[in-house]
């Protein structure tokens, strides 16, 4: 799409959006971070839909042209002009004719680069704010000076939120917690330390017959545990979300004995820590959505903590987007691998320096198997798996890691509704 057809098509769903939002007069609920920003909007939107109405952003619709489209309701035309004229006029009809669409919009807010959630800010007033991990390496660094300035973009959110609303924040994080307290909103946190409003206990990974088969959790709050229990997922992932949902409905008004009833049913997104049966009777961690420092190391712990018969192997994709930071990171990642898994499989150019922390930390050379692209992995690594294997696969949305999970999954015929970036526009990539 040329830059100028681009800016008209943004300055016209802006437009529409804006006026929608005048028409219809939602409460907001807008969540940020460098980790967890899909899982935890989709946890958010599973309480509030079941207590009361609520849209959503699809999938990761979280930049200056997503953000519009999920407050429109509607679908990414990508680089078919056709498809956008229609969506344009769709949008229009919406905004002007259509009634509101729920009480509650539940939006992602993203920052690829500078000045992105700022401006995305100047029109967008949460009246719940969620400010996820961001981390000392975010996701995007490499499009900004320094890490600090990743954490100051996020900061334009907290700023945005209006003056009787509420900041939700994940209070483990010493950059968000720092964030929170210069910002004097009115807030709950939410976290595993004690410090947080909202806390999880008792975190247990779940089998049946021998197989992973999700996670249990008491949330805390108030004095009061209430237990949770989630299939088909795994991860402290998915705990940062459930606790962020639990604070956000805190926040709202909800009551959480409801909150947790609404959590119970709640299936996190393709591509985040889900849980799929694998070839030869492996397990397969699917991680595929994105990567980042943090992300990868909290999926790492996670192959760490679980139980196998087998083997624990880590199919690891580069991270993009860190810049000058990225050789540093993946040889770090590197070294935390070979301190847990029996088998490393390595994807991509930056996948290399992964390999090199690895062999540089002591893993035998002869258990590290390194990939130039998600392809040819993936025809390889149906080789490699044994009998009762658990394979953790992820890398960031570049590498097209879900094509390996595609290549080991049991029931590949399955792949359109467990796997991410299934659509068309990704299947032509």
């Amino acid at each position: 799409m040329k830059k100028i057809t681009k800016k008209i098509i943004i300055f016209i769903l802006k437009a529409e959006a804006r006026f929608a939002l005048w028409r219809w007069k939602p409460k907001i609920v807008a969540v940020t971070g460098s980790v967890g920003k899909t899982s935890t909007k989709d946890a958010i939107f599973s309480v509030f839909s079941k207590l009361s109405t609520a849209q959503k952003s699809e999938k990761s619709f979280n930049s200056e042209i997503g953000v519009p489209l999920a407050i429109l309701g509607l679908e990414n035309p990508w680089n078919n002009i056709g498809k956008w004229f229609i969506a344009l006029i769709s949008g229009l009809v919406a905004a002007v004719f259509e009634r509101k669409p729920a009480e509650w919009m539940v939006l992602e807010i993203g920052a690829d680069r500078p000045r992105d959630i700022e401006m995305l800010t100047k029109w967008i007033k949460p009246d719940i704010g969620v400010l996820n991990m961001i981390g000392k390496m975010p996701v995007h660094v490499e499009f900004f000076d320094t890490p600090e300035d990743v954490a100051k973009e996020k900061e334009f959110l907290v700023k945005a939120i209006k003056p009787k609303g509420m900041l939700v924040y994940y209070a483990d994080d010493e950059v968000v917690a720092n964030i929170a307290a210069v910002s004097k909103k009115k807030s709950i946190s939410f976290g595993f330390s004690d410090r947080a409003d909202v806390t999880a206990s008792n975190y247990t990974i779940l089998y049946e017959n021998e197989k992973l088969s999700g996670l249990s959790v008491k949330i805390n709050y108030e004095g009061k545990s209430f237990p949770l229990k989630q299939s088909g997922t795994l991860g402290r992932q998915q705990i940062y979300a459930a606790m962020a949902s639990v604070a956000a409905a805190m926040a709202a008004g909800f009551n959480v004995v409801s909150v947790l009833g609404a959590l119970r049913e709640h299936h996190g997104p393709p591509g985040r820590m889900r849980l799929i049966a694998g070839i030869k009777g492996s397990t397969i961690i699917d991680d595929t959505y994105n990567s980042s420092p943090a992300a990868l190391a909290e999926a790492l712990a996670t192959l760490g903590e679980v139980n196998v018969a087998g083997r624990r192997v880590a199919v690891l994709g580069d991270m993009r987007e860190l810049g000058k930071h990225s050789d540093d990171e993946h040889k770090s990642i590197g070294r935390l691998s070979s301190t847990i898994c029996d088998l490393l499989v390595t994807v991509g150019e930056s996948g290399r320096k992964i390999a090199e922390g690895a062999m540089q930390n002591g893993m035998d050379e002869s258990k590290i198997f390194q990939y130039e692209n998600s392809v040819d992995a993936g025809k390889d690594i149906q080789n490699m798996i044994l009998q009762n294997d658990v394979v953790l696969v992820k890398g960031s949305q570049g590498v097209r890691m879900e094509k390996i999970v595609e290549e080991i999954m049991m029931e590949p015929d399955k792949a359109p509704d467990l796997l991410v970036r299934q659509e068309s526009e990704w299947k032509k990539r």
